[in-house]
């Protein structure tokens, strides 16, 4: 059974509230933080309901999940206090992570800043060595980076040098992410067998842990990470699916950080239903007949207007990374251009045919996610 999830939140009841969010949308896994990934608070974990989250993920038929550590631990800084921080506070995050009896944690492996990559390797290595030391029960899963800024492991040649130089390395693993290695330069979309024989090569197959499922805004080798939703991207739903179904990573956790989509930022949702469904191909299952019919139609209502789906989508993007998209130095940017994404774009075409007009706007984006999965064409 493939392991399907998404980000979700460990506010509130912490993970009873986890799993019931992920059981709205049809999980069979999900990730989360014991906290907000931008600062220190923490609350107890006997505080979390960990013992009613289990049970309902019992009953929900989740088995792994998957803790993130957080964005501020940067074990790469060359300076001491920021250094200090990421090692003790990451060894607190391991604690937190083995009293929930989870067996990753992901972790981006840090960024240089002032210095340069090889002082950077060195660097995270040095703080993975002291963690591991002080820590035991939960594996390290090192993500791949888009190559942001002096953010390391952006090649699988960073990622095999961190653990090259950490001495007891069997609890490293690797956290794959489709965006992250898009948009460094790894071609998965024509040669996903190549990317993994390399890595495979480089670090490993048995050390990837985790993936990441997200689509991306950008071309590959933009080194930009901005996440899209699936199939909305210029990776596109085939090639995320290819990942999932691949024999190599299909017994793996499979984790959504797609965007949220609506027009209004507070009324916006995820599109996580749908995506899990599609790549687990349980949509009819999921939503039944009527839902297959509708995006039937909308099919049928796009091909008369001769809109392909992923020519719509790649040639927005292009429209929007184009060099009239960005204001000229100096000069204001122009402000009667269309600056809304593919799906936000497709939603209003629908919505002015009146196509579905009992349907809300999370149903109408859910049938355009379909749409993009090649389902009613």
């Amino acid at each position: 059974m493939l392991k399907i999830g998404s980000h979700v939140s460990f506010s509130d009841k912490g993970l009873l509230n986890a799993a019931r969010e992920a059981g709205e949308y049809g999980s069979s896994t999900f990730m989360i933080y014991t906290g907000a990934p931008q600062n220190t608070k923490r609350k107890p974990m006997e505080s979390h309901y960990i013992d009613e989250g289990k049970q309902l993920m019992a009953e929900l038929g989740i088995g792994e999940i998957v803790v993130h550590a957080p964005y501020i631990i940067n074990l790469g800084s060359y300076k001491e206090d920021t250094f200090r921080l990421a090692v003790d506070f990451l060894q607190s995050e391991i604690d937190r992570t083995a009293y929930i009896g989870v067996k990753n944690i992901v972790l981006h492996p840090g960024a240089y800043t002032d210095k340069d990559s090889e002082y950077g390797i060195q660097r995270i290595a040095e703080g993975l060595n002291e963690v591991l030391k002080n820590t035991k029960d939960v594996n390290i899963a090192l993500e791949t980076m888009a190559g942001k800024g002096s953010e390391i492991g952006r090649s699988f040649e960073e990622l095999a040098a961190i653990m090259d130089k950490v001495e007891h390395n069997e609890r490293l693993t690797v956290c794959l992410d489709t965006c992250h290695v898009h948009d460094a330069g790894y071609d998965i979309v024509n040669d996903l067998d190549g990317v993994l024989q390399q890595f495979d090569r480089l670090v490993g197959l048995k050390r990837l842990a985790v993936v990441h499922l997200n689509d991306s805004k950008n071309p590959r080798g933009a080194g930009k990470d901005r996440h899209a939703p699936v199939g909305a991207g210029f990776i596109g739903f085939q090639a995320m699916q290819a990942v999932v179904q691949h024999e190599s990573l299909r017994h793996l956790p499979f984790i959504l950080e797609t965007p949220w989509i609506g027009r209004d930022d507070a009324k916006s949702r995820p599109m996580y239903e749908a995506e899990i469904a599609l790549l687990g191909e349980t949509v009819e299952q999921r939503f039944g007949a009527s839902f297959l019919e509708d995006t039937a139609r909308l099919a049928h209502f796009f091909k008369k207007q001769e809109v392909d789906p992923r020519q719509y989508v790649l040639g927005v993007w292009d429209e929007l990374k184009g060099p009239d998209a960005q204001a000229t130095k100096g000069k204001a940017k122009d402000k009667n251009k269309d600056k809304r994404e593919p799906m936000e774009r497709l939603f209003d075409i629908v919505e002015e045919a009146g196509l579905f007009a009992d349907l809300t706007e999370e149903q109408i984006n859910h049938r355009i996610t379909a749409w993009f999965a090649g389902v009613g064409s």
